[in-house]
Formats: structure tokens, C-alpha cells, sequence
């Protein structure tokens, strides 16, 4: 039942939804992610982190990171490795590519539609369903924020703090304390802790990555060539071909997993940043994907890639990989990534769910929502998830659908915003 939920709501066709989505935006604005590099990394890294508003450029910045960055970016990608093998990775680079033009919609859009928080301000203009689909959206996000935004997330953090003697019965209590207080908070609370955990805990895996990258650095060629030939190798006829295309299916989807692209989800972060145009925050939505997929999921597939066990699969890959690399204190390095990783996602989570029930109630069950959120990070960490997968991919599918619906039906304005952008910027050029 729950599979069968899981394929109707986000199947391939889900997926290639969100794809076409990625190949629209790119295509009608001349591949703006591309031929825009210095624009979209300027206005993400050279904006004032004074306060125009609620919350800074930079806050709103780490939040969105926080949401898009967790197990994904290290278990995922060995995850996708082995099933997919290691052209998989090329396929998550195609996919967060297209990826960052989705993003940029979503926040370019949530711009310029300020009516309700986040993508709900656009979805619910989306023609005569649009309050509809508005409403379908926040269910999802509600229940999403729930399940893979909050559950299995926290499931991971408590397994990577015991690997320090923390006890899990103490780590689903303190997590559920810690959510309680940023459920009751929202967004304004949630940076203050996402501006100062998002750069140490990137930092950190940084450092170790590069530390494995060094020691491995021979074996850094090699990696690249079996991604490529992952990617189109068609040399064992059939079964090339049918190898090929798992790589390209699982690059793919968990492309999309990993950055949100599709979702909208984003959009809630930089809903109180004042003082920048939409095309500048739509920029920055450019920056989070390619910080999350490009590099991040770069770097750790690499790390695997370089010293990789035939032997192992799955999660245990990427603990290999720096355990073999820099001994023990990099197999602590990567659990303590790994706990911190989990551990930001519910908290930028918290706040989009949170939008997404006050949407449905008119702004009434704040203390209930806190009280429930508290309740799943504990029930996370102390039970097995494997249903909650499958659910939470369901969940996805409420809030991809009609974000993507959304997204085509306001398709025109986004590059005629990208347009006007320039003529502004050329103007300002010629006057000084």
C-alpha cells in the first residue's frame, strides 16, 4: 500500500515533472545558471548581511542550506553509488543543474507573489484551482515536514551520536527540546542557530573530505574516468545499456532529492529578506543547489570513489573511505558530520511546516505544532524508519505536483523578470 502510494505520488513521472520543469527555465533563459556564473555567485556571496528585514541575506542563506543539506549528502550519495554505481554521479550533476534554474523559479516567483509565505504566494494565484492546489501544497508540507524533514532525519542524528557513547534515549530528548523551542519560534529563531551550525558543519566535512582527497589524491583520475564511463559506457550491449540507465534513474532521482528542486520548499526561507530584487533571490536559490549537489555531493562521491570496498555498500562506504584515509579520528569526523547534517534539516523543516499548517488554519495551532514536531524528532530517533521513507515520499509528491503545475503556469514571467533585470543594471551602468 505504502509503495504503491509512494510510486503514484512520486514515480518517474514525478520526477520527470521536475525535469522538464529544470529544461524550460534553462532553455528560455538562455541557461542563465551557466552563462550567468559571476552574477548568481555575486549576489549569493557579496550581499549585506545587515538587516532590511526580519532576517538577513546570509541567515535566509544558511536556512535554505540547512534544509537542502543532510544524510542525503553523505549517505545518499553512497547509496546512489551503489545502486546506480558511480555514473550516477554525473547523472546528479545533469539533474542539479537543471535543478538550480527550478529553484531559481521558485524563489524568483515567491518574490514577486508576497500574498502567502513562500511558493504558497504563487500557487494559490495559479489560475481558477489555484487555492486548491495551494491548499493540497501546505497539506504536504506539513506532512513532510513531519516525515523526511523531521523523522528520519533525527533517526540519523541519534545513530551518529552514539557512536560517541551518546545514548539514544538521551539524544531523542534533547532533539525534541531543541525542535520544541524552534517550533515555537520560527524562522527568526531558526537562523540564529542555522547561521552559526550551516558554515562550522560544512567547514568540518571540508576539511575531512579534503584531508581523504590528499591521502587518495593518486586515485583521483581514476575516480573521474569511472564516473564517465559509468555514465555512457554501452560496451557490454544490453546489459551496458540497461547498467547505463540505472546510473542515469538513480542519479536522477536522488539529484532531486538531495536539493529540493521541485518543491518550493526554499522559497519559505527568504520570505522575510527585504531590500533585494526577485531575480537576486532567485539567484541565491542557484547557489544552494550548487552548493548542495554539485560540491558537496561531488566531493563525498569522490572520497568514496578513490578508495573504494568492494566489499561494502551503502553508508558504510563513506565511513571506509575516511576511516581508511585518516584512521579513527575521520570516522568520527564523518558520524559527527553525518549528526550535524540530520540535525539542520528539521531545523529549517520546522519552519516550513509550520507556514504550511498556518495556511490551512489561518494562522491557529502554533503550541500544537510544536508540541507534535517535539514528538516525531523523539519517536525518530528511537524508531525503526522504514516505512517513513516511503511515506515521506509521498509527502514529497503533495508539495511537487502542484509546485510544478504552479511553476508552468507562471512560466513567461520568469524570463521576462531576468530581462528586466538587465536593463535596470545596464542603466544603472550608463547613469554612473
Amino acid at each position: 500500500m505504502l509503495e504503491t502510494l509512494s510510486s503514484l505520488l512520486w514515480g518517474w513521472h514525478v520526477l520527470g515533472l521536475i525535469l522538464a520543469a529544470g529544461v524550460h527555465f534553462s532553455l528560455s533563459t538562455a541557461f542563465f545558471q551557466v552563462r550567468c556564473f559571476f552574477t548568481w555567485m555575486r549576489a549569493s556571496l557579496c550581499g549585506s548581511r545587515g538587516k532590511n528585514g526580519g532576517v538577513t541575506q546570509f541567515q535566509a542563506l544558511t536556512a535554505a542550506l540547512a534544509g537542502s543539506i543532510g544524510t542525503g549528502n553523505i549517505v545518499g550519495v553512497a547509496a546512489a553509488i551503489t545502486v546506480g554505481g558511480p555514473g550516477a554521479l554525473f547523472w546528479m550533476w545533469v539533474s542539479s543543474l537543471l535543478g538550480m534554474m527550478t529553484v531559481f523559479a521558485e524563489n524568483l516567483l515567491a518574490a514577486k507573489h508576497r500574498g502567502a509565505p513562500g511558493a504558497l504566494g504563487y500557487i494559490e494565484k495559479a489560475g481558477r484551482f489555484g487555492k486548491k492546489l495551494a491548499a493540497l501544497y501546505a497539506a504536504g508540507c506539513f506532512l513532510s515536514s513531519l516525515g523526511m524533514g523531521n523523522m528520519a532525519q533525527t533517526n540519523a542524528a541519534a545513530a551518529a551520536f552514539s557512536e560517541f557513547g551518546v545514548p539514544v534515549y538521551v539524544s531523542a530528548g534533547l532533539i525534541s527540546v531543541l525542535m520544541l523551542f524552534v517550533a515555537r519560534g520560527g524562522l527568526r529563531f531558526a537562523v540564529k542557530i542555522t547561521e552559526k551550525l550551516v558554515p562550522a558543519m560544512t567547514l568540518l566535512f571540508f576539511a575531512a573530505s579534503l584531508g581523504v582527497l590528499w591521502v587518495f589524491r593518486d586515485n583521483l583520475p581514476g575516480a573521474f574516468r569511472q564516473i564517465f564511463e559509468g555514465a555512457f559506457s554501452l560496451r557490454a550491449g544490453a546489459g551496458g545499456t540497461a547498467g547505463m540507465l540505472l546510473a542515469m534513474k538513480t542519479g536522477v532521482s536522488r539529484g532531486v532529492f538531495t536539493n529540493e528542486a521541485g518543491l518550493g520548499s526554499a522559497a519559505f526561507a527568504y520570505e522575510e529578506v527585504q531590500g533585494k530584487s526577485p531575480v537576486e533571490l532567485g539567484c541565491m536559490g542557484i547557489f544552494q543547489v550548487f552548493v548542495d549537489t554539485i560540491v558537496m555531493c561531488t566531493v563525498t562521491g569522490l572520497c568514496i570513489l578513490c578508495c573504494r570496498s568492494p566489499m561494502l555498500e551503502g553508508a558504510q562506504l563513506t565511513f571506509f573511505a575516511y576511516e581508511g584515509a585518516l584512521g579513527e579520528w575521520g570516522g568520527r569526523a564523518v558520524s559527527l558530520c553525518t549528526a550535524l547534517f540530520a540535525l539542520a534539516t528539521p531545523l529549517a523543516w520546522c519552519c516550513y511546516g509550520r507556514e504550511g499548517l498556518f495556511y490551512l488554519t489561518g494562522g491557529k495551532g502554533k503550541n500544537l505544532f510544536a508540541a507534535v514536531y517535539a514528538a516525531a524528532a523523539f519517536l525518530g530517533c528511537v524508531l525503526p524508519l522504514t516505512a517513513v521513507f516511503q511515506i515521506g515520499d509521498a509527502f514529497n509528491g503533495l508539495m511537487a505536483i502542484p509546485n510544478v503545475l504552479a511553476l508552468f503556469y507562471f512560466s513567461g514571467e520568469v524570463p521576462r523578470e531576468c530581462a528586466r533585470e538587465r536593463t535596470l543594471m545596464r542603466k544603472a551602468i550608463h547613469s554612473a
